[in-house]
């Protein structure tokens, strides 16, 4: 579905409610955080017709930027600038982007035919052009945009700064935020920033942005998994050794992981390939003792799963080597994080399950929003109707999503469109998925 026309009627940053205290004007960044990547990370939250907006939509936007700016006192670094060096963050109130858009569509019309490019549209600005174009990268770290489309549906749309904020700390910022908007402060957990505490920061060479260049031949779709299917892929894995059962995720990325090898062994007969699959990994609980969820920052690390092309690698094989990657982001590997920072070497772990061998090397690139509370950002228009996280400007990457009802994953895909054109023709991923 193509909307329209999209009209912007305003723009304006708006400021915290209250001023920040001197002592928390400057914000150290982690190690994390300095080895995070520079773009924004985007999230749109739909709500169907939103009844309070609808009536009188000039007095539900006041009620939302009011309350905008009274999150921000608690989340004080969200309205502050990156310094140019790349180790803090200004927090001097300089505030954030906010902007209001009319769409000539249905809400709907949106939201049951997805199509990446038209969700990019309802973003305030393109998420990755800093990545292409660093010399005029914006120094905002949020910006939002609500989207009010002309059957009373909104979309709450941000773009913020991986730099600083990693998806679950995203994700509880719209939470938090919703609460308030709705009249439950009290229900609001102020936001921990002492990741530098845990990851002291350190003089990399080399840390200033340079430019990437972003393929645009390439193609993002949706594929949804309900219920039934993940139970069909968690008994499929679950026959082999697996000492425990596999979680829904295992089994979603390893399924995954298993199509994305079959379609480039199919269309490279001539060179055999190692395949590797990395899966970023919260950090908030391996750590000892673990860190609560409303730790905001980059508290993250990534578990490589490698597997050979030369066999043919059954579903219950995967999975184990994905659980094996992960169970090694342990305490133990924090630890090493915290004491030595990150050398060379650790780029490319894969634990006791060996580094991938000499020759050439496919990744896989996995990261899972499932645990994360998207669907508990209430404004007091009821829960999100939809929730996503539009497409990356990189091949072979997997972003997966728990659906609204809580039961059902949606994998949004983004590969090559050479390779998607197969990929979506799978016989057994149109066996266990709708689009």
């Amino acid at each position: 579905m193509a909307i329209r026309n999209i009209q912007v009627t305003s723009d304006e940053i708006i400021l915290p409610s209250s001023p920040t205290p001197p002592p928390l004007r400057n914000l150290k960044l982690s190690l994390l955080d300095q080895i995070s990547p520079s773009n924004y990370t985007p999230i749109i939250f739909f709500y169907a017709a939103v009844e309070d907006l609808g009536a009188d939509r000039f007095s539900g936007s006041r009620q939302l930027k009011k309350s905008l700016s009274e999150i921000l006192t608690l989340f004080y670094p969200f309205a502050g600038t990156l310094s140019t060096e790349g180790y803090s963050v200004d927090c001097n109130d300089k505030g954030v982007e906010y902007s209001e858009a009319r769409v000539d569509c249905k809400l709907l019309e949106v939201v049951e035919s997805p199509d990446f490019k038209v969700l990019h549209r309802l973003l305030p600005f393109e998420p990755y052009a800093n990545l292409a174009e660093p010399e005029i990268g914006r120094d905002v770290i949020l910006a939002v945009r609500l989207n009010l489309f002309d059957c009373g549906g909104v979309a709450i749309a941000l773009c913020v700064t991986h730099k600083l904020v990693d998806g679950l700390s995203a994700t509880v910022f719209v939470r938090e935020w919703a609460a308030i908007n709705r009249g439950d402060s009290d229900q609001v957990s102020e936001p921990l920033f002492d990741g530098a505490k845990y990851f002291p920061p350190k003089e990399i060479p080399g840390l200033k942005r340079s430019k990437v260049i972003l393929n645009d031949k390439i193609v993002t779709k949706r594929f949804v998994f309900d219920k039934a299917n993940i139970a069909a892929l968690r008994r499929e894995a679950a026959a082999g050794s697996l000492e425990k059962p596999p979680t829904r995720v295992e089994a979603v990325s390893a399924f995954l992981w298993k199509r994305f090898m079959e379609i480039n062994r199919n269309s490279e007969q001539e060179n055999e390939k190692i395949y590797a699959a990395i899966h970023a990994v919260n950090l908030r609980g391996k750590m000892d003792p673990p860190l609560p969820p409303n730790s905001s920052g980059n508290l993250w690390w990534f578990a490589i799963a490698v597997a050979e092309v030369e066999m043919k690698k059954r579903h219950q094989y995967l999975v184990k080597q994905i659980r094996n990657a992960i169970e090694e982001i342990d305490s133990d590997l924090v630890r090493n994080l915290q004491q030595a920072g990150v050398p060379p070497h650790m780029w490319s772990k894969t634990g006791k399950h060996g580094h991938p061998a000499a020759g050439e090397v496919e990744f896989c690139n996995f990261t899972s929003w499932c645990r994360f509370p998207v669907y508990e950002a209430d404004f007091g228009w009821g829960k999100p109707t939809w929730v996503c996280s539009p497409s990356r400007p990189f091949k072979n990457v997997v972003v997966l999503m728990t659906t609204r009802d809580g039961d059902g994953i949606e994998a949004w895909v983004t590969l090559n469109e050479q390779d998607m054109a197969s990929f979506q023709q799978d016989s057994e991923l149109v066996t266990y998925t709708y689009t």
